[in-house]
């Protein structure tokens, strides 16, 4: 694929796999929980009602860029945006996370999900994006939930640790599962392709519970609409970043869905991580977010570390292996930041 981006700029010269004079890092969640200034404008209530607000959103996007000096922001949005947009009953519980009024069951239920039209039906997203292009001085990222998470919600009612629901479906019923996850293709698309139209420079997947599945299992019930949805931006010409957890098994499939940079978390060392994948794949990540609680001297032989395993290769992004946990004192942030940014490749 051709980009008509710059290569000078770090992080899309890293997602490229181009060589750039130093290695970019961004922070999953790194707007939000840990910051002081956010705790200050963010309020109570659902976290959509603040995604609402194209103002306030707006400067949480800004506020790690401004702190940190991160080299990417991203949208500070949430994956059942489409789906709460659309009316399927979908909020987010401050301490829970997602959680459905009435979870998704049977055939009927597909009714409850009809097209996306981010102009009219998350304008205040767009708006937040616009504002954003115009402040950034350094790339933003829009993202979706990949399908097989959004549906898991949705199934499940709320967060899971078995996903037993959504393998249940899947399985028992793979004609009314593959009918689902067609339906969250389409929202997927939709609103990464609006992002984009609006100033997004990069777009990330973020298919968090994959690592749930068997390879074979995600293989034939998953992969085909991760696919769909990266051929379906593809002619965007933006970086496409696909980022699960626990996907150590399946990094290989994931990376088969096409997108162009591949999320690693901290389970899997980047020098192995690339040994699966090859050595052009472009990856980020993936330092496991609590090295960042433990004292100083752990967190810089943590950083030393991944940077050594990348071996100065220059398809990485620096970042966690997942969010940055609420409880990070954000000048330890500031440190990777420092760190990674202090790191020349080939010295």
């Amino acid at each position: 694929m051709k980009y008509p981006e710059a290569p000078e700029d770090p992080f899309l010269a890293a997602c490229h796999g181009l060589p750039h004079e130093r290695t970019p890092v961004w922070f999953m969640r790194q707007a939000g929980r840990s910051l002081p200034e956010y705790r200050a404008i963010r309020g109570t209530g659902s976290i959509l009602d603040t995604i609402a607000n194209p103002e306030l959103a707006t400067e949480i996007t800004l506020q790690p860029v401004r702190r940190y000096g991160t080299d990417a922001a991203i949208l500070y949005s949430d994956i059942v945006v489409p789906v709460h947009a659309i009316g399927f009953g979908v909020d987010v519980e401050p301490g829970i996370g997602p959680v459905v009024d009435r979870p998704f069951e049977r055939a009927a239920d597909l009714d409850r999900i009809r097209p996306l039209d981010p102009e009219s039906d998350t304008p205040y997203v767009l708006e937040t994006v616009r504002a954003l292009a115009s402040e950034l001085s350094v790339p933003l990222i829009g993202f979706a939930g990949a399908p097989f998470t959004v549906a898991s919600y949705l199934i499940e009612g709320g967060p899971s640790r078995s996903y037993a629901r959504t393998k249940a479906l899947m399985l028992g019923d793979p004609d009314l599962w593959f009918a689902l996850l067609d339906r969250l293709v389409d929202l997927a698309v939709a609103s990464l392709r609006s992002q984009v139209t609006a100033g997004a420079r990069a777009l990330q997947l973020f298919d968090s519970w994959a690592g749930a599945l068997a390879p074979p299992v995600y293989e034939k019930y998953v992969l085909p609409a991760s696919r769909r949805v990266f051929d379906e931006v593809a002619d965007l010409s933006v970086p496409r970043i696909h980022f699960g957890v626990g996907t150590g098994e399946i990094l290989p499939l994931m990376a088969s869905a096409g997108a162009d940079v591949v999320g690693v978390d901290w389970r899997v060392p980047l020098d192995v991580a690339r040994q699966r994948l090859g050595p052009d794949t472009v990856l980020q990540g993936n330092l496991d977010p609590a090295v960042c609680l433990a004292p100083i001297g752990v967190v810089d032989t943590a950083v030393a570390d991944i940077l050594r395993r990348n071996a100065d290769h220059p398809g990485h992004v620096f970042n966690l292996g997942h969010g940055v946990l609420p409880e990070t004192d954000p000048a330890v942030l500031e440190h990777i930041v420092d760190l990674v940014h202090a790191h020349r490749p080939g010295n």
